[in-house]
Order: structure tokens, then C-alpha cells, then sequence
């Protein structure tokens, strides 16, 4: 008997289940996943996520070619599954909806740094981000992230003086005598990028913690006295 027909059938019902449950699904799934639209405490429509604007965009792509994404995550799990909301990471899970204008998705491979997911609203200051991309022990003594120097240009200082745009540097990271520090467009736009991870919007599939009545406090966990990136 020829079986030749029965194996090629069996093989080729194998590859369409494969198919189907590898990609046909989750792209059922995931694929067509929208901003959500829903009515804040004040009445306000919020959308989220929205998509990052042009600088925000370019500082991604340099986020990834400096590596960064293989010493920070951008994923916060859920209680249970780990202590991410409690170190202040985020205040909720994230989801599939949070990364639908991630291309690609920087999820991270690990964690020698903390996780980068709402850092957008746990360190919003610019000038905070600048100094601790020339240098991260001017922002974090002790910190194990290496310095990004070549993203700042250490120029002579004008004749009309210093540059507004020039870090305010001190003690031994301070700029020669007569020069400054100033960052590239490149320092810009990273930082442009990680003040634009914020994850606080409320989901339907992923709620924020609500507070218990008469509690005026940051819920436990939340992002407004968590520490900054390191």
C-alpha cells in the first residue's frame, strides 16, 4: 500500500496547525488591537497609547542601537509574578496595548538596571535624563551604567557666555576651565524617548489599583515617589 498521499497529508495538516496557532491566532488576537479611549476621573477623554512624535521616535531607534535594551526591560508583571509594582517599575501590569506603536517591541532581555517602563513619569526632569546619560554617578553614585560622553559636545564657551542648553556640572565632572558641556541632538532624542515611557493610563484589561476611600496617598507601588532610572 502506498502511504506516500497519508504521510504528505499528515505533514502538511501538521504545518497548517502550526500556522494557524502561531500566527493566525495571535495575530486574531493582538494585530488588530487599538488606542483605548476612555473617560478619565475629570470627565476627559484620554487616548492611550499614543503614538511618539518625531524626536521621541528617533531616540527609540538610538536606544536600541546603544544596547540599552539589553540592560533595561520595559515590562512590568503582574503581583505575583514579581515585585515590579512594588519597587515603583509601574502602577499596573503591562499589556499588548501598551507596546502597539513599538517597532520593534523593546521588552529586554535583563535587568541589570531597573525596568524602563513608566521612567517617563518617575524622572520627568530633562536636565536629570542629560546628566545622567554624560554621567550616571553625577545622578546615581554607584550606579554600574556606563557613561554615554560621546553624546555631548565639550566646546569652549562663547563670548557671550555659556549656553543655555550646556549641563550644570560641579566638582570632578565639571568641564575644563573655560568650556562647557553641551548635549548632541542625539542625547535630545533619547531622552526624548524615555521621558515618553509612561504606562499609567488605566486599561480595560489591565486597571489601575484603586485607592481605599479617604486615602489621598500615591497608591502603594505608584510611580510618584519611585526612584529614578539607574
Amino acid at each position: 500500500m502506498n502511504y506516500g498521499p497519508l504521510l504528505f497529508l499528515g505533514i502538511l495538516f501538521t504545518l497548517a496547525s502550526s500556522w494557524v496557532g502561531l500566527v493566525l491566532m495571535p495575530n486574531r488576537q493582538l494585530g488588530n488591537l487599538t488606542p483605548d479611549t476612555s473617560t478619565n476621573a475629570t470627565g476627559v477623554v484620554v487616548v492611550y497609547p499614543e503614538a511618539r512624535n518625531g524626536e521621541a521616535q528617533q531616540g527609540a531607534e538610538l536606544y536600541r542601537s546603544l544596547g540599552c535594551v539589553y540592560c533595561h526591560s520595559q515590562q512590568v508583571r503582574p503581583n505575583g509574578f514579581g515585585a515590579d509594582i512594588q519597587r515603583g517599575w509601574g502602577k499596573r501590569r503591562t499589556v499588548s496595548r501598551d507596546y502597539i506603536y513599538d517597532k520593534p517591541v523593546m521588552l529586554g532581555t535583563s535587568r541589570t538596571g531597573p525596568d524602563l517602563t513608566n521612567i517617563g513619569e518617575r524622572q520627568s526632569s530633562v536636565d536629570w535624563h542629560l546628566s545622567h546619560l554624560y554621567n550616571p554617578q553625577i545622578t546615581s553614585k554607584g550606579s554600574v551604567m556606563p557613561p554615554y560622553p560621546f553624546l555631548f559636545e565639550v566646546r569652549p564657551v562663547g563670548a557671550r557666555g555659556p549656553s543655555p542648553e550646556a549641563l550644570k556640572l560641579s566638582g570632578e565632572h565639571a568641564a575644563p576651565a573655560g568650556h562647557e558641556v553641551v548635549p548632541t541632538a542625539s542625547a535630545r532624542q533619547l531622552v526624548a524617548y524615555l521621558r515618553s515611557l509612561k504606562t499609567s493610563s488605566s486599561l480595560p484589561e489591565a486597571p489601575l489599583p484603586k485607592k481605599a476611600d479617604g486615602d489621598d496617598s500615591p497608591v502603594a507601588g505608584s510611580a510618584t515617589n519611585a526612584p529614578a532610572s539607574k
